[in-house]
């Protein structure tokens, strides 16, 4: 009995070179092939058919031929290759092990502490109406439903599920997980901060896997589901890192599903990039608010949009009374307007003093926002403070951290009567680091203020002044005059 590896098969060689040299160039160019990389619904196969292998114990003429032809029942082969290619003196799993290993694999990934954690999300048990929702939130939820079980029958391409914290997308992400794994489809499952977290450990010296095993393990994953990207400390390892994982399926065309509650404009440019491709990314946005507060006042109870649903650019109106420069200028401000509302990048600042129009553009650009499906919060700074204040209370239902980044993470924003709040210390510091955060995230953001620029605080005005990420838009001109009705006083009858 021969060892693995010992020997190289020669059959058909000579024959197929010699009689049709372009065969022989044909069969040449297959030995030196690499393996193809693993498909979604299978592993990989560990011989194409047209590399001839060879085997330790392989069955002889009149010997019984219970055992696998291929490996002889050791459960694995060579491939007859050249030396210096990949394999060459490697021993690999034989096509007869295939589906045990599956079955190893899944029933692996099942007993890891993100999917034994997660047994009871599943597409049955998910509410694809929500509860007690406004219509297009409702339709928001049935779509990313629909959505997640398409991909879960037939997983290809990039499937990104976006929305606020507790809408939903970690329950469809595991739904995925386990649908795929009942088909007989491995699909790892796994939060990206603990994916993290798992990296690093590979480098402890007593870690049970290498760095490489465990990163090759994930970047060949026939499906790999990341849940809470952008939750990471954004460290330039770990960018780095994600990077490197992301591209590497983005390149493959891997099936990957990824959840995450920030804009695209949140994410470093290389990795955004890859996200805007449409040939392989579906980008699904989650309008719902909190399923674990439930009910339609779910969510951050300051966002004002819903009571400002009126406000549009249609009722935007003009103002004949003013002199032909305030009618430009505001006309200007409106164009600017529209056209950000198309393309919100960066920020907008409409300036003004009070009555001059700044809430209702304000509100007009967040309405079409929302209208395409990106969840926008409206709210006033004062409110905003309140609301973060009242987290410190012992019956809050929030945490302060959790509020504050509703708010910090919101893929759209905007801030109201910014100037207006009481100018403490602490009201200082909360708005510089939401606002710096935003700035450095390039997260797209409206802010509306009656107060001066330069009054405001020097770190924001700092930010606000930077004419790369920040439009300004002045309303000069005279507060709307909405003239009283006047209402006929009757004397009750006697």
């Amino acid at each position: 009995m021969k060892r693995i590896g010992d020997v190289l098969s020669t059959r058909g060689k000579s024959s197929s070179a010699e009689g049709n040299p372009e065969e022989g160039r044909r069969e040449e160019a297959a030995r030196n092939e690499p393996l193809p990389l693993s498909d979604a619904s299978s592993l990989p196969s560990p011989a194409p058919e047209s590399t001839d292998l060879t085997a330790g114990g392989i069955p002889q003429a009149g010997e019984d031929t219970g055992t696998c032809p291929h490996c002889g029942g050791l459960g694995y082969v060579s491939y007859d290759v050249p030396p210096g290619h990949p394999l060459f003196g490697r021993a690999v799993p034989c096509v007869c092990q295939a589906e045990r290993q599956a079955a190893e694999l899944r029933q692996r990934i099942r007993s890891a502490g993100p999917l034994r954690v997660l047994q009871d999300k599943r597409f049955e048990t998910f509410l694809p109406d929500g509860l007690g929702l406004p219509p297009d939130q409702a339709r928001s939820v049935r779509r990313a439903w629909e959505r997640a079980r398409a991909f879960a029958e037939r997983p290809e391409g990039w499937l990104v599920l976006r929305g606020g914290t507790g809408c939903g997308k970690t329950h469809l992400a595991a739904a995925i997980a386990h649908r795929l794994l009942e088909r007989g489809v491995p699909a790892f499952f796994i939060n990206v901060p603990d994916l993290l977290d798992e990296l690093r450990a590979t480098f402890h010296p007593e870690a049970e896997s290498s760095y490489e095993e465990r990163f090759w393990e994930l970047r060949e994953a026939p499906v790999l589901i990341l849940d809470d990207l952008g939750a990471q400390q954004s460290t330039p390892w770990a960018q780095e890192k994600l990077f490197q994982l992301l591209d590497w399926r983005y390149n493959a065309r891997l099936p990957t599903v990824i959840t995450t509650n920030l804009s695209l404009e949140a994410f470093e440019p290389r990795l955004r990039s890859r996200l805007q491709d449409p040939r392989l990314v579906e980008i699904v946005v989650i309008l719902a608010p909190d399923f674990r507060r439930g009910g339609p006042s779910a969510g951050p109870d300051l966002n004002l949009l819903p009571l400002l649903r009126e406000m549009t650019f249609e009722t935007f109106r003009d103002r004949p009374e003013l002199s032909p420069r305030e009618r430009d200028n505001l006309r200007e401000a409106l164009r600017i307007a529209r056209a950000y509302a198309e393309d919100p990048h960066g920020w907008l600042v409409l300036a003004g003093p009070y009555g001059s129009g700044k809430t209702h553009l304000a509100a007009a650009i967040a309405n079409v926002v929302a209208s395409r499906g990106i969840p926008a919060l409206f709210v006033g700074v004062p409110d905003l403070l309140d609301w973060l204040r009242a987290a410190f209370h012992p019956r809050s239902d929030q945490p302060y951290d959790q509020r504050f980044d509703e708010v910090k993470l919101a893929p759209f924003l905007v801030l109201d009567d910014l100037g207006t709040e009481s100018a403490t210390p602490w009201a200082r510091e909360k708005l510089y680091q939401l606002l710096n955060y935003r700035y450095l995230a390039s997260a797209p953001t409206v802010i509306t203020t009656a107060t001066p620029l330069e009054q405001l605080d020097a770190r924001i005005a700092a930010r606000l002044s930077d004419e790369t990420r920040v439009t300004v838009i002045t309303l000069d001109l005279p507060p709307y005059r909405t003239p009283l009705r006047r209402r006929e006083f009757r004397r009750p009858a006697s």
